[in-house]
């Protein structure tokens, strides 16, 4: 199966960050199950890493709300509960507008060959007929640039938690989705506003596709 890349190349990442990208990944493709205990050793050895790195990656992922520790018990992954998307999305219609709307202000000539070569991406999608993992792949990569693209580390960090969460429920879901290249596509004129510098158009083709993205979860509910 090939994964598309959601984190930008050419990076150099320390032992922690590439741990905490990897099992990050995992929980949010539903990879590792909700309610899955979470075993360190086998994460390590599954990722060519010591112990410590993932340990420091699960400190990470416990304060984003993808993993919980109870005493006596052990670790798990959280599990998704639809009834936090009216929470999440509480939080999206608001700062994924103002997030396209800062990146098609700010986004310098490097964030803009990224985001055309994610567009090129979309482009491509009727032809390839990707499956519905390299799709939700495809769609945290968009949002993810577009994120990075605001050159505002706080609005980035605390938009890809959410997204990460948003994630989780669409892969629960995923199955009674009818129309999931459909949605995925929708980021194309999103991501030409961008690229063009329309922040006002930006910003709502942003908040319009969260809330077509809570209609669609909760239609297949």
């Amino acid at each position: 199966m090939q994964h598309v890349a959601i984190e930008p190349r050419g990076e150099e990442l320390s032992l922690a960050e590439r741990a905490y990208r990897a099992i990050r990944d995992r929980l949010v493709m539903l990879e590792i199950r909700p309610g899955a205990p979470i075993n360190e050793d086998q994460l390590a050895q599954s990722l060519g890493v010591g112990r410590t790195p993932v340990r420091e990656a699960l400190k990470r992922l416990q304060y984003e709300r993808l993993i919980t520790t109870y005493p006596r018990r052990g670790t798990f992954a959280t599990d998704v509960n639809i009834t936090d998307l009216a929470h999440i999305s509480e939080v999206r219609q608001e700062l994924e507008p103002l997030a396209a709307a800062q990146a098609a202000r700010r986004a310098t000539a490097a964030d803009r060959a990224v985001l055309a070569g994610a567009l090129r991406e979309l482009g491509s999608v009727d032809s390839r007929r990707p499956g519905a993992d390299e799709l939700m792949r495809l769609d945290l990569q968009v949002h993810r640039a577009i994120y990075a693209a605001t050159h505002n580390p706080y609005l980035e960090d605390t938009l890809v938690r959410h997204d990460n969460l948003a994630t989780r429920i669409w892969c629960l879901f995923i199955d009674r989705l009818s129309d999931m290249a459909g949605h995925v596509e929708e980021h194309g004129p999103l991501l030409e506003a961008i690229v063009a510098g329309d922040a006002e158009k930006a910003a709502q083709l942003a908040r319009d596709h969260v809330e077509g993205f809570e209609r669609a979860i909760r239609a297949a509910i």
